[in-house]
């Protein structure tokens, strides 16, 4: 079993698409670039030692999803890597519209008005159709922007396809793989895409870096301004642990896929258990191809809210939906957009797993939910 290093394990961790524990190589990595206080931007040898150990960390995670180094571009994280590619390649004049699922990211949706969002299925895979009959009435160039692995529910989008639909109406396609890397194989090039996000915490790295990375010919333009970094398309001083780590987890990621069977293994055990002792359960895009480690589960009659706390009580960190939406009152977007009741999508949440991951966790998770099931069925 891959080891992070940096998650208390008195406490069962089921949050894995939130954030990852840290792996101890990125930790290392990170401690060792803290020294390395140089400006990357500096003529003399502080700055060239810093600037070596951003390239090293721009070439590793180049590798890692087999794209040309000089075109990743790196970033506050996977937020600020979708902002810049659909802000900035609509500044650089290489789309006049953006097209996007209605199960996108937040921080993908933020850009896009509601009458560009295509509609998707009851399992959240986008309508291709309707994405054709979109593209047919926007002005070209479009940018199309598709999600690889969604974080709520795990399911994997038709890049390919939507690539497919892409090309025939000369748009470009933008692909949100923050989940992807660690969990299922990420090749920018197999996946035809013209840019690629992503974020260092999703796969053991540390919170504050992330990618946009660039499909040779496309460009961009800087969405922050006052600054050359990055060949001037996104200014401000880099990140170098933030940047380091990333470097380090991109290089160990392969080993992380490693143990995807594994946990996937856990995954269905538990998505069984729960079937099996609460039927009136549902689990959201069971049926499609999804990440392993991901389970999205809805018990209604029992808020997601209660079914997060009661856990959270017990030991055991799940969560209600995305992250980056915790807080919220208001239903899964990517729930409602699939058609779900929206009483049922406040009853949802989200199960999702790692390398740390043990049998002992999963089975911890049962037993506090199943007699939460138990306790609602019965009152």
């Amino acid at each position: 079993m891959v080891k992070g290093g940096m998650t208390a394990k008195a406490h069962a961790y089921l949050d894995y698409n939130a954030t990852t524990p840290v792996l101890n190589e990125v930790a290392l990595a990170v401690t060792a670039a803290l020294g390395s206080f140089g400006n990357p931007s500096s003529m003399h040898g502080p700055g060239r030692q810093a600037r070596a150990a951003v390239e090293e960390a721009r070439e590793a995670v180049a590798a890692l999803i087999n794209a040309p180094a000089q075109r990743v571009i790196f970033t506050s994280g996977g937020t600020e890597a979708n902002a810049l590619a659909l802000r900035g390649l609509a500044a650089a004049g290489e789309c006049s519209a953006v097209l996007t699922s209605a199960a996108e990211h937040p921080s993908i949706l933020a850009h896009v008005a509601e009458h560009d969002r295509i509609a998707v299925d009851k399992n959240g895979i986008i309508d291709l159709d309707a994405l054709e009959r979109a593209l047919k009435q926007r002005a070209a160039p479009v940018l199309i922007a598709v999600m690889f692995a969604n974080n709520e529910t795990g399911v994997l989008q038709p890049v390919a396809e939507a690539v497919a639909l892409a090309r025939r109406y000369g748009a470009l396609i933008h692909c949100d793989a923050v989940q992807a890397p660690g969990k299922i194989a990420t090749d920018m090039h197999d996946l035809g895409v013209d840019s690629v996000s992503l974020s260092a915490h999703k796969f053991g790295g540390i919170k504050g870096a992330g990618v946009l990375a660039l499909r040779g010919g496309v460009e961009i333009a800087a969405d922050m301004l006052g600054g050359g970094q990055e060949r001037r398309r996104r200014a401000g001083t880099e990140n170098v642990p933030g940047i380091v780590g990333m470097g380090a987890a991109a290089r160990y990621a392969g080993r992380l896929l490693d143990g995807g069977s594994r946990v996937t293994e856990l995954r269905d055990e538990l998505e069984a258990a729960v079937k099996s002792a609460a039927p009136q359960a549902r689990i959201f895009g069971k049926d499609r191809p999804r990440l392993g480690n991901t389970s999205c589960i809805s018990l209604p009659g029992i808020s997601s809210e209660t079914q997060v706390m009661r856990l959270d009580l017990a030991g055991v960190a799940v969560s209600a939906g995305s992250a980056c939406s915790s807080g919220k009152i208001a239903p899964s977007h990517v729930l409602l957009a699939m058609g779900v009741d929206p009483h049922e999508a406040k009853s949802a949440i989200r199960v999702s797993l790692g390398w740390e991951t043990t049998r002992a966790d999963t089975s911890r998770f049962l037993e506090v939910w199943l007699a939460l099931a138990a306790q609602f069925q019965d009152s």
